[in-house]
């Protein structure tokens, strides 16, 4: 098993009231919507906001936002797809949204909530109570497969040929042979949530009800991961740098595992940065394949980290008061984009300059 979270970290906490406007600030679009972001994601020099009221908003660097209405409630759920995303929410709809505002019904459940959704090339997925639908792009009857409860969460892995389903017991491990889903299971006990692949495809990892993460080593299927010791509950997580490591919320720091070589975390510590006293991550997300993570907080506050302990922090946003839901970043890092339960969408000019970050 891997260990908790032990490693001696000194506190990192120079973030007072009188803390100066940032950069990045100064330059931002702010939008306050009146309703919370439930998610953002990237499709490509655009990024995509989704909000509680079931509306989307469409943002371009230097163009006017797009919304529109997508749901008749809360969208619960969003991914990136080649042209645009994918959306589910608690109408019982399954949504592509192209970012002119165009809307495609993929299908729709009634009165069951779409929970999850997923995709990648040539294939779109989405849950609904205990079944998980897969349709390929151009055609309209979906594969329909059935588990033994509520899914958590979904993810396809590079190839598109595995897909994997979170529930509780563990996770569900579809493979495509020819035209049919043939499965195998992952146990672990108590709910699992999110799920993910690591880049390499090697591990999966998913989000556990209890304050923790689980994984697996997929290569030989011998080893379990139990990544312990959060005070809290592991909202989202993502990957990072070119190790890489694994990012995650749930602590008062950002704490990253790593999972190069054979054994991913296992026997070792994670890398904690960004320490905050008294202050809950929130929300994670990587910037792209650079070394380097954004971490938002309960409060408010979100901070960009390298990847390396004797680095400085960059204060990107300071504290609003509301908890942070949401960051995405264009794929050319010009812009970037942070939301809020308290419907505040952050909308700032970004980029990196040589080596290092900087909020210039």
């Amino acid at each position: 098993m891997s260990r908790g979270l032990t490693p001696e970290m000194v506190w990192y906490d120079p973030f007072g009231d009188d803390l100066p406007e940032t950069e990045l600030e100064k330059r931002a679009l702010t939008i306050e919507t009146g309703v919370p972001l439930t998610g953002a994601v990237t499709v490509g020099e655009v990024v995509a906001a989704t909000f509680g009221d079931g509306s989307i908003r469409f943002f371009r660097p230097n163009e006017e936002i797009i919304s529109t209405q997508a749901h008749n409630g809360a969208v619960l759920c969003v991914v990136a797809d080649a042209c645009g995303v994918l959306t589910g929410g608690d109408d019982g709809r399954f949504l592509r949204i192209f970012p002119d505002g165009k809307i495609e019904e993929i299908a729709t459940f009634g009165s069951r909530w779409v929970d999850c959704v997923a995709a990648c090339v040539g294939r779109w997925a989405c849950s609904s109570g205990k079944y998980v639908h897969i349709w390929r792009q151009g055609e309209a009857a979906a594969t329909s497969l059935e588990h033994v409860s509520t899914i958590g969460g979904l993810a396809f892995d590079a190839s598109g040929e595995r897909l994997a389903v979170a529930h509780y017991g563990g996770v569900t491990l579809w493979e495509l042979n020819g035209r049919s889903w043939t499965r195998s299971q992952l146990n672990w006990k108590g709910s699992h949530g999110a799920v993910s692949f690591s880049p390499n495809d090697r591990y999966l990892v998913s989000t556990m009800q209890e304050n923790a993460l689980h994984g697996w080593r997929l290569v030989d299927g011998m080893a379990d991961m139990a990544m312990a010791g959060y005070p809290a509950k592991v909202k989202n997580f993502a990957w990072a740098g070119d190790t890489p490591h694994l990012v995650t919320s749930g602590a008062e720091e950002l704490i990253c595992w790593p999972f190069d070589g054979p054994d991913g975390p296992m026997g070792r510590s994670p890398l904690c940065l960004a320490r905050c006293r008294g202050n809950l991550v929130t929300c994670v997300q990587s910037l792209n394949t650079t070394n380097a993570a954004f971490s938002g907080f309960r409060d408010g506050l979100v901070l960009l980290s390298e990847l390396n302990d004797a680095k400085e922090l960059v204060v990107v946003r300071r504290s609003t008061g509301s908890e942070v839901t949401a960051i995405a970043v264009t794929s050319s890092f010009s812009h970037l984009l942070i939301g809020d339960t308290g419907g505040t969408v952050f909308w700032t000019r970004f980029w990196l300059g040589g080596d290092h970050v900087r909020n210039v």
